[in-house]
């Protein structure tokens, strides 16, 4: 049966649905809490049902029906397989074991070197415009996972030639210099933003536009782009979301906690609210 598609969706959602389609049923999931984990959740409720979530509290394969609002609350820690520890789960991705890891950053350049430690502007690391809040498991998802998916919205001040910091490394100055460099993991596989997708071309790893989302141009990309931008040989035009998918999404973040400004108003009772209906909700 052809999915029916909608026109009611935010570019945050559809962004959430993209990142969903990158994640294959049995991938092991290193997803990071909000839209992240909104992503992950959709997937397992959709085509990919065997996928596994890992949190960074340790959490292997919890399989909620509610939003996680930190990595160690109750719903993202429900119905686990295994709940080990933060040191254990990066060492068990340094070995090899996540499929796919999804990250974000405040700058990202064209070989997909993300940035989410300073913001220079005039000055340098010591003496920045702005200090970003760092890496936290970012860097190690970068190096190790066998692919990284990257969310960022698009826009001028975060695509840059070259990244004022190199917090998570992406295909470093492009070529072979990320496998010269020892990295293990397979690298960014896909860039998502709020107008289009990008991947990578697969010798010289620039970035490269493949999709367009309903709406948007090429034009429009490369106003956003300091470059010249790579283009696939077809571009298309992103599948929007279906009208389930949506609904996912709106019942998983009913307040609007990571797709809207619910998390300026949250308090500990709607919260506990909003899990209660989820719950409710997913579980008929």
């Amino acid at each position: 049966m052809e999915a029916k598609h909608t026109l009611e969706y935010t570019p945050t959602e559809l962004m959430i649905v993209i990142s969903a389609r990158e994640i294959e049923d049995g991938d092991l999931v290193f997803a990071g809490v909000g839209n992240p984990t909104l992503g992950a959740l959709l997937a397992r409720m959709t085509h990919a049902p065997s996928s596994l979530i890992a949190t960074e509290s340790g959490c292997i394969g919890p399989s909620p029906k509610r939003i996680m609002l930190g990595i160690g609350d109750n719903a993202g820690l429900e119905n686990c397989i295994a709940l080990g520890s933060l040191w254990r789960l990066f060492s068990d991705q340094q070995r090899g074991f996540v499929d796919i890891g999804m990250v974000g950053g405040a700058q990202i350049d064209r070989f997909g070197n993300l940035n989410s430690t300073a913001i220079f502007g005039e000055g340098d690391y010591f003496t920045p415009a702005a200090r970003l809040p760092g890496s936290g498991g970012a860097n190690d998802i970068a190096n190790c996972a066998k692919r990284t998916v990257i969310s960022i919205p698009l826009e001028r001040r975060r695509f840059l030639e070259k990244v004022d910091y190199i917090t998570s490394p992406g295909f470093l100055t492009g070529d072979d210099a990320r496998r010269q460099a020892g990295l293990p993991g397979g690298g960014p596989a896909a860039v998502i933003t709020d107008k289009c997708i990008f991947r990578f071309h697969p010798e010289t790893k620039e970035m490269m536009l493949v999709s367009v989302h309903p709406g948007t141009t090429v034009e429009d990309v490369q106003k956003e782009v300091p470059w010249k931008l790579l283009l696939a040989d077809e571009v298309t035009v992103t599948p929007p979301p279906t009208a389930e998918e949506v609904a996912m999404i709106r019942a998983l973040d009913e307040d609007g906690i990571y797709t809207g400004t619910g998390l300026k108003t949250l308090t500990f009772d709607r919260y506990i609210e909003m899990l209660e209906r989820s719950l409710a909700q997913f579980s008929e």
